[in-house]
């Protein structure tokens, strides 16, 4: 399968960089390019690529607004190009919650060190989010936003499933752990936005990112969902109802202090390519809470969390993988149920419901 690709930027010379590299794959096509985001509505309509490669600040329409109108008219996987600081990040996450499935870089460098490596990445990744092609593309459709105040006045949140009862389910697990990468931001928005204020055990949540982004991130979740998140500092301590985000460029373990869970943040290893790695956080999980996880792989490209998945699997831990279906890559959670550590195939749609159903 051929990868048909427009090229957005104002940028002649980015424009030409890209598609350059991107020419050098014999899975990829560039069909065209265009210089703003209205252009790029038109030629998506036109042209029907497979991918569009978006920048942020554009003239005459940025890459935000150009986002939501294809997604509205004409839905296509959208991977953006960023700068790593914090504006950009804000604006990054903006351009994920319009639908836009994952983001790079705009510096090269900031990618690999290695040029060719650099290259290499940008085409896997690409070829991972364009290969079931536009026609079959789904937005994942984000969670209604909770009402102004509602964390802080105790004004119901709307987006909250409730059991059938009313009465909460008793929770079998000690610790909720979530590993996802590329659709990643927004499908964890959809799946702790069901989160209760009270649910009722701490979650570490693992998520392939920038560190100049996980803050941001951290905080925009925080904003969104009846419970507590926030990026994790080294030593904060694991409480129910409060989810704790890996910092990017870090790796999040677990001790423990006078039977007191703590979480430990420290720089990678070498030969660690991803920071955070699920598996770490994983493998870290299952030493310290033996057949008392509940393991969720999300959407993601690779295969990290699989190994981290075995170690809890068996210790006797249960793991849930998000369906092929609403992935935007299937990379990960195939990994995992592909490996026989699933105990349950769930879509996106269903995760959080059933985590704030007492993990049924």
């Amino acid at each position: 399968m051929t990868i048909r690709v427009l090229v957005v930027d104002d940028s002649g010379f980015f424009r030409r960089r890209v598609t350059a590299i991107l020419s050098q794959d014999s899975h990829i096509q560039v069909i065209g390019t265009a210089v703003n985001g209205a252009e790029a509505v038109e030629k998506v309509a036109q042209l029907k690529p497979d991918v569009v490669t978006m920048d942020i600040e554009m003239p005459v329409m940025d890459g935000i607004t150009a986002v939501r109108r294809i997604m509205a008219s004409y839905p296509t996987p959208v991977l953006m190009f960023s700068s790593l600081t914090t504006e950009g990040a804000q604006a990054t996450l903006d351009a994920l919650d319009a639908g836009a499935v994952d983001f790079l870089p705009k510096k090269f460098e900031d990618i690999s060190l290695n040029r060719e490596e650099a290259n290499r990445l940008l085409c896997a990744r690409i070829r991972a989010i364009g290969a079931r092609g536009a026609s079959s593309f789904q937005p994942v459709r984000r969670q209604p936003v909770p009402v102004p105040g509602a964390k802080d006045k105790g004004i119901e949140n709307k987006s909250t499933p409730s059991t059938a009862s009313g009465i909460p389910r008793p929770f079998p697990h000690k610790l909720v752990v979530i590993g996802t990468s590329t659709g990643g931001p927004v499908a964890l928005q959809q799946v702790l936005t069901n989160l209760p204020s009270d649910f009722p055990v701490p979650l570490l949540l693992v998520q392939h990112m920038p560190a100049t982004f996980t803050p941001a991130f951290a905080q925009r979740l925080d904003k969104l969902c009846s419970i507590t998140i926030k990026e994790a500092k080294d030593g904060d301590p694991l409480l129910p109802g409060v989810a704790l985000l890996a910092p990017g460029g870090k790796q999040m373990m677990l001790d423990r202090h006078g039977g007191q869970a703590r979480v430990r943040i420290q720089d990678s290893e070498p030969g660690q390519n991803y920071k955070p790695c699920v598996d770490v956080t994983f493998a870290s999980a299952a030493k310290h809470f033996a057949g008392q996880v509940l393991a969720v792989i999300l959407t993601g490209m690779g295969a990290d969390g699989r190994e981290g998945s075995r170690l809890l699997k068996q210790g006797g831990s249960t793991i849930w993988a998000q369906d092929e279906q609403s992935c935007v890559v299937y990379g990960m959670p195939m990994a995992v149920a592909e490996a026989g550590l699933a105990d349950r195939v769930l879509s996106l749609s269903d995760i959080g419901a059933s985590l704030a159903n007492g993990g049924c």
